[in-house]
């Protein structure tokens, strides 16, 4: 386990970068799960920004099917029906590398696309960070 908040998603190289952070809880959610609350992050030479996240449990088992959609060379869209900012990724398999997309649809209403390599060695961290996540706070699973 960790003290501090740890990044579920984290997508970046070529000096782009988006990441979610997870930083915590924010009460209970439905069952008595606890809603993860964190940032997604986005960082390019163009742009930078932040948006506040709640994170619910339902979410961490779709991002787990969004990983295995990603490795067998599928695009993905996560958290598209949320209330909150959803992502979108395109694969490049060719090239390795990820069309990322952030979308903010209820609050800025802005969106961001950023080019970051995605190799298979990506896999292998992207499921240990999801994992650490569900082992750091056991109840915000549904």
């Amino acid at each position: 386990m960790t003290d501090g908040p740890i990044d579920l998603m984290r997508l970046e190289g070529d000096g782009n970068s988006v990441v979610l952070r997870i930083t915590g809880t924010d009460g209970q959610g439905a069952a008595g799960s606890q809603v993860l609350t964190g940032a997604f992050l986005v960082e390019t030479p163009f742009v930078k920004g932040s948006l506040q996240v709640w994170v619910f449990p339902r979410e961490l088992r779709e991002w787990q099917e969004a990983l295995d959609a990603l490795d067998a060379g599928r695009d993905v869209a996560w958290r598209e029906f949320s209330r909150g900012p959803s992502v979108f990724v395109e694969r490049d398999v060719e090239e390795e590398r990820a069309h990322v997309t952030v979308k903010d649809s209820a609050g800025s209403l802005t969106s961001v696309t950023v080019t970051v390599p995605m190799d298979d060695s990506w896999f292998d961290d992207a499921y240990e960070r999801l994992e650490l996540v569900r082992k750091t706070w056991p109840s915000a699973e549904d």
